[in-house]
């Protein structure tokens, strides 16, 4: 099979503008990402809609394309930009351009999951270690079915349990948290692209809903490894000081 990575980067931030561009441990974070995920997939790809973007990623030679900037989500950006590379992929792997972490491991865990021909969508979960973080509805959750499909994805935490304190719950299910990296059959991204906003989609504000209200299959490959997004300075700052111990002999 053949895998692309495509990593789509905006400019635009409310909480963080210029992110993409933001220096970590003396390099951009954008070619931090595209390094990681170019380590793992020989064709890999810059969406943006930014010239400085643009620019910053063919000054440390990858590659880029140019993109709407009408977009509303990072899946239409990689859509078009997937339109516009050409080529016969059989698949597209969206690694979010804040994510300079992101292991060689979990992008060969999700490019494993399209081994099985039923996968028409794959994403990663991660168990959660402690209620507070499973309370959080900045972390969504997910329900699988007993093959490794996504059932749903909700900010509540789901499922309930039933006649056990709250604070012991995760001693009794293996709550997951969903970590927002995806794949797609090509055929498939080009499919859910085209759908309109449904009302799980509205109501929660996740756009994978969208894609399991109408009908499609979202796999879901199981990580011990937690992904370390950039989204606000203070972010930024934390990831310098960790790739600061990492780098101590």
């Amino acid at each position: 099979m053949r895998f692309i990575g495509i990593i789509p980067a905006r400019y635009a931030s409310t909480r963080f503008p210029g992110k993409p561009l933001a220096i970590l441990g003396g390099k951009t974070v954008i070619q931090r990402v595209y390094e990681q995920v170019s380590g793992v997939l020989e064709d890999t790809y810059v969406a943006t809609d930014d010239d400085r973007i643009y620019d910053a990623v063919t000054s440390f030679g990858g590659k880029v394309v140019m993109t709407s900037p009408d977009h509303k989500s990072g899946t239409d950006r990689i859509a078009e930009a997937a339109r516009k590379i050409g080529g016969d992929y059989d698949v597209v792997v969206n690694v979010q351009g804040d994510e300079p972490f992101i292991r060689p491991a979990q992008i060969e865990l999700l490019c494993q999951c399209f081994d099985d021909p039923t996968t028409q969508i794959a994403t990663l979960g991660k168990p959660f270690a402690d209620i507070d973080a499973v309370d959080n509805p900045n972390s969504p959750k997910i329900v699988t079915d007993n093959h490794g499909f996504a059932l749903y994805f909700s900010r509540s935490v789901i499922p309930f349990v039933r006649g056990v304190d709250h604070k012991d719950w995760l001693g009794h299910y293996p709550f997951l948290k969903h970590l927002g990296l995806y794949a797609y059959r090509t055929t498939v991204l080009h499919e859910v692209t085209r759908l309109p906003q449904s009302p799980l989609e509205k109501a929660e504000s996740l756009e994978q809903l969208r894609w399991l209200q109408n009908g499609y299959r979202i796999r879901v490959a199981i990580t011990d490894f937690e992904t370390v997004g950039i989204d606000t300075p203070e972010d930024l700052e934390r990831a310098e000081q960790w790739l600061s111990n990492q780098e101590r002999p």
